[in-house]
């Protein structure tokens, strides 16, 4: 697995031999990876990660926004370039009253390893207003990311799009031609979860800690992990179902709390339709539940979750958790209430289905974890975390003994 800090080449240097021949290679589905469904736009090709039917059975504007952000989509081809420049229009989001987000990276990996990263210029800027939920959209030009100084031999390129931006792919340029490289050998991993898997705050698309997982496995990620969005929709469980995948794994459970979104008597049969839909399109595929991972503020405290702005203006967004542990008693859902009831449901169920594992989630982030590397807004996992959380994960699903070998798809 490479590491961030791997050399990375300059992206900005002038390509070898002076003024660059460029080759245009027009964009479509067979250089892409990761997207379940792609959009010609009057600008460009724009990756969703659901399908179109599954966005036209819900109008959330949280889903819409998570769903078109790119999380482990990445161009994938085979040249001999030695350098590359991709156009892009971006959607980067603002907050009125916070400072500038840092702007989404594109990461360059060559050969598996980590060659280059950069990001782009321009593009639209959607600004929302937290305390009213008002949002406005400036427009703003396409911007260019470049890679040059690559080596001068046959090499497969993965080019990963930001996981915080929308991104349309408008234009591909190299100094040499491209070929598409063929579906490989590498079990394909299918998970869904929230924000958490989507990205959060890693530090690059390929450090995400499902990338990073997917890395340490040697599998092929499609990640549906959605920011806010995990929610047992059932046009979510139909997408998975839907989608060819050799492994797949779902953590559930901390978005229903964020969004206080049911109760017990609901929850329960919702997980139970949710795996049922799962395994109408994969009847034998090994199938991993993953509890939500360890978050003090509703460990015991039902949801909602909502913004604390105290201290936005200094960059410093955090969270708090709004609902009364003793409604508890009632229905509410916590995390040690869903996860004790997801291990059950999982013991139930695995008696008619051996495929079907269970998987703490404290086991990849637990309190030992939080008092080591906190979450800096109290929900979620830094940089350095997502590492921690991907490299555990590979050991204990991928490695052996684990719940992912590699079995062929069902």
């Amino acid at each position: 697995m490479s590491h961030p800090h791997d050399s990375v080449p300059d992206p900005t240097a002038t390509p070898r031999g002076g003024e660059t021949d460029w080759i245009s290679t027009p964009l479509t589905a067979d250089l892409l990876r990761g997207a379940l469904d792609l959009e010609r736009t009057a600008r460009g090709l724009l990756p969703h990660r659901l399908p179109a039917w599954a966005r036209a059975q819900c109008d959330d504007p949280q889903l819409a926004l998570a769903e078109a952000q790119p999380s482990g989509v990445r161009l994938l081809f085979r040249t001999r370039a030695t350098a590359i420049e991709l156009d892009t229009l971006r959607t980067k989001m603002a907050y009125v009253g916070a400072p500038p987000r840092p702007d989404g990276q594109y990461d360059l990996r060559v050969d598996g390893r980590l060659a280059g990263r950069a990001s782009v210029t321009g593009g639209d800027v959607r600004t929302m207003d937290m305390t009213t939920g008002a949002v406005q959209t400036q427009p703003g030009p396409v911007g260019t990311v470049r890679f040059t100084g690559l080596p001068d031999h046959a090499k497969d390129v993965e080019i990963w799009l930001p996981y915080n931006e929308i991104t349309q792919l408008v234009a591909l340029r190299t100094d040499a031609p491209v070929e598409s490289v063929p579906a490989g050998e590498r079990p394909v991993w299918l998970h869904h979860g929230s924000s958490l898997s989507h990205g959060s705050d890693a530090e690059s698309p390929s450090t995400t800690w499902p990338a990073l997982a997917a890395a340490g496995g040697d599998v092929e990620l499609v990640n549906l992990g959605l920011g806010g969005g995990a929610l047992l929709d059932p046009f979510t469980a139909r997408a998975l179902r839907d989608t060819p995948a050799d492994l797949i794994s779902v953590k559930l459970g901390i978005n229903v709390v964020n969004a206080d979104l049911m109760r017990l008597r609901a929850f329960t049969p919702a997980v139970h339709g949710f795996l049922d839909t799962i395994r109408e399109g994969h009847p034998s595929t090994p199938l991993l539940v993953v509890s939500p991972l360890y978050c003090p503020i509703h460990e015991d405290t039902p949801g909602p979750c909502a913004p604390d702005f105290s201290n936005l203006k200094a960059g410093r967004l955090q969270f708090r958790a709004t609902g009364d542990p003793a409604e508890v008693a009632a229905g509410k859902l916590t995390l040690n209430v869903i996860r004790e009831e997801l291990a059950r449901i999982v013991h139930q169920r695995a008696t008619d289905d051996p495929a079907l594992y269970y998987l703490d989630g404290r086991e990849l982030y637990g309190a030992a974890d939080f008092a080591e590397l906190p979450l800096p807004d109290q929900l979620h996992p830094d940089a350095a975390t997502h590492r921690r959380i991907g490299e555990r994960f590979a050991a204990r699903v991928f490695g052996a003994g684990g719940p992912f070998t590699g079995k062929p798809r069902s």
